[in-house]
């Protein structure tokens, strides 16, 4: 089974449970994925399919931010809720250890000694933690890492 089709068997679970914050989330992360393989014309993979579920998490994310600094927690725990019930489709995220070991790789590999080569860091880093680790989260420990060879 691939992952739209669990996705959909998960929603029709919520529907029949009448779960309807678990239903509405299935059913816009289905919309999501619908609208992503329709703009792609074919059907997406899973791989695809992750990336559509990994774009909505972060959106919920921002979007947790900027409502707690409104003050509005209650709309802040409505999205949380949603991050909550997508998550188990994405794969293990990294801790922050892992992703200063592959950054430390990767620094490695590329040669790179000061900031200005980010880019070339991020571009050997970024396939292998894609999913996997918030791009935010690379990118500052990234930069620490880097300032760090620099001042070595």
């Amino acid at each position: 089974m691939n992952l739209t089709e669990q996705l959909q068997a998960d929603m029709k679970t919520a529907m029949r449970d009448g779960d309807t914050l678990r239903r509405d989330t299935l059913r816009m992360a289905l919309a999501a994925t619908q609208h992503a393989a329709k703009d792609k014309r074919a059907p997406l993979t899973d791989d695809e399919a992750v990336e559509v579920i990994g774009r909505e998490v972060k959106k919920r994310r921002e979007s947790v931010e900027a409502y707690r600094g409104a003050g509005r927690e209650d709309l802040a725990a409505q999205e949380q809720a949603e991050i909550e019930i997508l998550t188990p489709y994405l794969p293990e995220q990294l801790g922050e250890q892992d992703i200063r070991i592959l950054v430390r790789e990767a620094i490695a590999a590329s040669g790179a000694t000061s900031p200005r080569d980010m880019g070339r860091v991020m571009s050997l880093l970024m396939p292998g933690v894609k999913g996997r680790a918030d791009g935010k989260v690379v990118s500052t420990i990234v930069n620490e890492e880097l300032a760090r060879v620099a001042a070595a």
